[in-house]
C-alpha cells in the first residue's frame, strides 16, 4: 500500500529554519533517520522509504506554501494514490508549541497551504497532522512569527517533538486513521 507524506513548507534558505517549514523538517528528519535522501522531481523534491511492507512517498512541494495543492494534486496521481493515504504536515499557530493533532479532515484553519490544497483537490477529506508552533508573538507581528527562527527552548525541544510527529506519522500508515487519532501535547 503506497501513502503520499507531505510536508508543507517554502523553499529557499531564508526559510530553511523557520516556524511555518516545520513540515520540511519532519520529513528531513524522518528521511535522515530511514538513511534515504531527497531527490528533485518536478513540483518537489521527494524521497521513498518503505516500512513494513508499505510504501511512503515523503513529499517537500517546491511550489511554496501557497500553492502546495498542486504539487499534491500531481503526486497523489502520478503515484495512483488514494486520497484517504494522503498525510499532510502543517504548522498551527493555534496550537502551543510541540503539541500534535492528527485529525481526518476539517478547515483549512487560515492556513494558506491548506486553503489552496482543499482548493486543488476540491475536498477537506484527507488528513493532516498540525504542528503547534504556539502564538507567542505581539499583535499585529503573526507573520514575522511564523516566518521567524525558533527560540532556543523550542530548538532544544525540536528533535523530541520531531521524533513523536514520524512516530504519529508511521502509526497512520501502519495502523490507520482511526487508530492514531490522537493529540500529544508535550511540556
Amino acid at each position: 500500500m503506497k501513502y503520499l507524506i507531505v510536508g508543507l513548507g517554502n523553499i529557499g534558505s531564508e526559510y530553511q529554519h523557520t516556524r511555518h517549514n516545520i513540515g520540511f523538517t519532519v520529513l528531513d528528519a524522518f528521511a535522515k533517520a530511514s538513511n534515504v535522501f531527497f531527490t528533485e522531481n518536478r513540483y518537489g523534491s521527494t524521497c521513498e522509504i518503505k516500512l513494513k511492507g508499505h510504501t511512503l512517498i515523503l513529499l517537500k512541494p517546491s511550489t511554496f506554501m501557497n500553492l502546495s495543492g498542486n504539487a499534491i494534486r500531481y503526486w497523489l496521481q502520478k503515484e495512483k494514490i488514494p486520497l484517504e493515504n494522503l498525510l499532510v504536515i502543517v504548522d498551527d499557530i493555534a496550537l502551543s508549541f510541540g503539541t500534535l493533532r492528527l485529525k481526518p479532515k476539517g478547515s483549512a484553519a487560515g492556513h494558506n497551504g491548506l486553503k489552496n490544497t482543499q482548493e486543488v483537490l476540491a475536498t477537506d477529506e484527507y488528513a493532516r497532522l498540525r504542528f503547534g508552533i504556539g502564538n507567542n508573538f505581539p499583535r499585529g507581528r503573526q507573520i514575522e512569527y511564523v516566518l521567524g527562527n525558533w527560540t532556543p527552548e523550542q530548538e532544544t525541544a525540536l528533535p523530541e517533538r520531531t521524533i513523536r510527529c514520524i512516530e504519529m506519522i508511521e502509526s497512520f500508515c501502519l495502523c490507520g486513521l482511526e487508530l492514531t487519532m490522537t493529540q500529544f501535547n508535550g511540556k
